[in-house]
């Protein structure tokens, strides 16, 4: 497998993580939101879906940091994956301008 097609791999890998990571987030914050709205209702009180959701938010941001926390870590790992390919690259090119210009 060339460095080309690793680098593309490894962005792919680095897209679907963070795709599936946003999804898992995304969809924290919709269940915390139902949640919140049904039991307003089964409490007999009117919660408006946009205060559900901005409490769902609010108990999402730390709640996802721990229950994602293996989405989190692949994350970070193909962003560290990425960016030492990306700093390989940029070696390797001022090494080979560095040899042509002299």
């Amino acid at each position: 497998m060339s460095e080309e097609q690793q680098s593309q791999g490894s962005a792919g890998s680095l897209a679907l993580a963070v795709a599936l990571y946003t999804v898992a987030r995304l969809a924290l914050v919709v269940v915390l939101a139902a949640i919140i709205w049904g039991i307003g209702k089964l409490a007999g009180v009117d919660v408006p879906i946009l205060v559900a959701a901005v409490f769902g938010v609010l108990i999402a941001l730390p709640l996802g940091m721990v229950v994602f926390k293996s989405l989190r870590l692949r994350v970070n790992e193909q962003i560290a994956a990425v960016d030492e390919q990306r700093r390989r690259r940029h070696d390797d090119l001022q090494t080979r301008l560095r040899g042509s210009g002299s």
